[in-house]
Parts: structure tokens; C-alpha cells; sequence
């Protein structure tokens, strides 16, 4: 059987990155755009292009109400979903991977998500997203940070295709400012949802209210749903950062080690430890934390993990801990393995200092009243 798949979207004002969307999406059959009031010319766009579209505004809009709409574009023929934002882009050759992999009773497919890259190109923050899906099996849930979830009790398979590459590259000077408003909205409409509540601590924390999200994340963090540790890690980690902006030191040491205690198998709450203990000058603190860190050797992709800690960070800030406790042997060998995952001119120029100062310790004379 040939199945008919549909990229669908919703969009405003995004003329600068329509082309890119297009040319990695035209593999497939049908692709849909909802367009929700431009003023740059993209709806005129989505129309030249060939795109499936309409326009549509919102008195008050919520990212799940223009989802649910814009698939009500999607030709019925249409088999597979494939829900994007338009500052996404596939990498070639995606659409052939989900029609040899696709079969009857599959409802979800997970692919692999770049949501971020670094400045210098490389990856940043990576997990597997799931928003392709069985067409007429599934509606959006949330006024922001919207999920898929179900229309019946209808029991479908998942597919996980990491050979699928979706990259995201946003545009940074795009105001989010509404998405507080809309997760207050969410919380407010489900107050026990303990996947937003998260969200919208963190929102609290990125707004600068920091009073607000700690109660907000310590809320989270007495729900009964709330039983993903590395959510509860990170909800534990924004926590310690709110302690952080209000000067309480204490609090910030205290709830970075409870974040270790929820999570010790993920090297995220293990490396603000050490950065805090390295700013405080407690080096053998900081040298203890990233050896415990480094024994983590399974890297878990999800959207709250931070790429700096399988960098050369953690050795750096390593090297730095042995040279001021004296252990230079030690501060060496953090520096090699450093230069290994990023060879910087300034780790050999660090090596070099380490040899000098333990040359200068192996030379070291005994004064004469201690010989006496």
C-alpha cells in the first residue's frame, strides 16, 4: 500500500524562512499551512508556492485551537501527519523512511530533534519529538506547549525512526512574551497537570519572578503525577537558579545536591554543583562532584538536557580544580582529555604551566630548622 503523508503547519510573519521549510517538506504529498494574521507577505507566499492554506486570526489565541484548525486542511486521502513549525527543516529523505516503515496500527512516530545549535554550528540540545502521526487519530491539548493526545481509546503503536533529522533554527529576535499568559491559562484550566505546572515555573524563573517559580516548581514537585525524575531534577535544578538570582547561597547549594539525589544518573545537576563550589573557591568540592559526574557515560537525549556537560567543559573546570589543590598530574590529564573533545590552543598552554609548577615542586628544598 503507497501511503499519502501531509506536512501541516501553522505560521505568522515567517517570510525569512519559508523557502528553507518548503524545500525540506515538499517530499511530501500534501503540505497544509494555516496562516494566523501576516503582515510580511507570507500568507501571498504559502499561496505562490502551491501550499494548501487559509488564513485565520484569533481574538485569543492558543497554539492547540490553531493546530486543531490547521488540520482541518488536511486532504481526508491523507494517510500520516506531520506536524512542523516553519522554522524547521527535515534533512533529506525523511518522507521515504516513514512510508517503508509506516504500517497499520502505527499512531506515532518519534524522529530526532535538534532544537538548538551551538555558535559554532554543532548541535545543542537534542531529544526525540513525536508530532508525526495517523491522520483523524489525534487532537492538540494545551493553550502552549501543546501535546497530541487521542480522540477514542483506540490503542496504536509507536515508531521510533531516529534516522529522521528535524533541525530547528528559530528566530531569536520573535517575541514569546505570550507564552506566560497561556501557561497560567493552562495551569489555571488544569491545575494537576504536572507537565505544565513545570512549564510554567520555569516561565516564572525566565521572567525574572523568581518568588513565583520556586513555589510554583515546589508545587510541581508535590504532585502525584510529577514521577519523571529528570523533570523533577530539572524542576529542583530552576529552583536552585531562583535561590541563585536571590542571593541565598544556601538554598542554591541545598537543592542542587536534592536535584543529585533525584537524578544521579544524569550529569546536568552534578555540573552546576561544581560551578557553584568552583565560584566559592571549594576546589576539592568541585574536583569531587565532576569525578562523580564523569562516571556517567550514558548520555539521556531529552528537551532538558545541557549539551556543555558532555563538552570539554567538565574537564576544564577539572584542570583548573587540580592546579589550585596542587595535584598537577591530575590537572594534566583533565586537560588532555579536554583538548580531546576541543582542541584549543589554551588547554596545551595550561598543560604547559601544570609542568612548570610541578617541576618547580619536584625542586623544592627542605629549610634547614625542619633538617635540624
Amino acid at each position: 500500500m503507497e501511503y499519502k503523508i501531509c506536512v501541516y503547519a501553522i505560521a505568522k510573519n515567517e517570510m525569512k524562512f519559508i523557502d528553507r521549510f518548503y524545500d525540506s517538506v515538499k517530499e511530501a504529498d500534501y503540505v497544509c499551512v494555516l496562516d494566523t494574521g501576516s503582515s510580511d507577505g507570507s500568507f501571498e507566499k504559502f499561496k505562490q508556492l502551491g501550499i494548501i492554506t487559509d488564513q485565520k486570526t484569533y481574538k485569543n489565541f492558543r497554539f492547540d485551537d490553531a493546530r486543531n484548525d490547521s488540520m482541518k486542511l488536511i486532504p481526508p486521502d491523507a494517510d500520516i501527519c506531520v506536524c512542523v513549525d516553519i522554522d524547521e527543516f527535515f534533512e533529506k529523505g525523511w518522507s521515504k523512511i516513514i512510508k517503508e516503515n509506516w504500517h497499520e496500527g502505527v499512531g506515532r512516530i518519534r524522529y530526532r530533534y535538534t532544537w538548538n545549535f551551538n555558535p559554532d554550528g554543532s548541535e545543542g540540545i537534542v531529544f526525540m519529538a513525536d508530532k508525526i502521526h495517523k491522520n483523524g487519530a489525534y487532537k492538540w491539548k494545551y493553550p502552549v506547549h501543546e501535546i497530541l493526545v487521542p480522540i477514542n481509546d483506540t490503542k496504536y503503536e509507536y515508531l521510533s525512526l531516529p534516522q529522521i533529522q528535524l533541525n530547528h533554527k528559530a528566530d531569536d529576535t520573535k517575541s514569546r512574551s505570550n507564552y506566560l499568559p497561556l501557561l497560567k491559562q493552562s495551569v489555571k484550566e488544569n491545575p494537576f497537570d504536572d507537565r505544565n505546572v513545570h512549564y510554567l515555573g520555569r516561565e516564572y524563573m525566565f521572567h525574572g519572578e523568581y518568588q513565583k517559580a520556586i513555589d510554583m516548581l515546589k508545587y510541581h514537585l508535590t504532585l502525584p503525577s510529577a514521577t519523571w525524575a529528570d523533570e523533577r531534577c530539572a524542576s529542583l535544578r530552576y529552583i536552585s537558579r531562583c535561590y541563585a538570582n536571590l542571593k541565598d547561597t544556601q538554598n542554591q547549594e541545598l537543592y542542587l545536591k536534592r536535584a543529585i539525589l533525584e537524578a544521579s544518573h544524569i550529569r546536568e545537576p552534578y555540573m552546576e554543583l561544581a560551578i557553584l563550589y568552583y565560584t566559592q573557591q571549594r576546589y576539592l568540592d568541585c574536583a569531587v562532584t565532576l569525578e562523580s559526574m564523569l562516571k556517567i557515560k550514558d548520555r539521556y537525549i531529552n528537551y532538558i538536557s545541557s549539551p556543555e556537560c558532555w563538552t570539554s567543559m567538565p574537564y576544564d573546570y577539572l584542570s583548573m580544580c587540580y592546579y589550585y589543590l596542587k595535584e598537577y598530574d591530575k590537572a594534566i590529564d583533565a586537560l588532555f582529555k579536554a583538548y580531546e573533545l576541543n582542541p584549543e590552543k589554551r588547554f596545551i598552554d595550561n598543560i604547559q604551566i601544570n609542568l612548570k609548577q610541578k617541576k618547580f615542586n619536584n625542586h623544592f628544598t627542605v629549610p634547614e630548622f625542619v633538617l635540624s
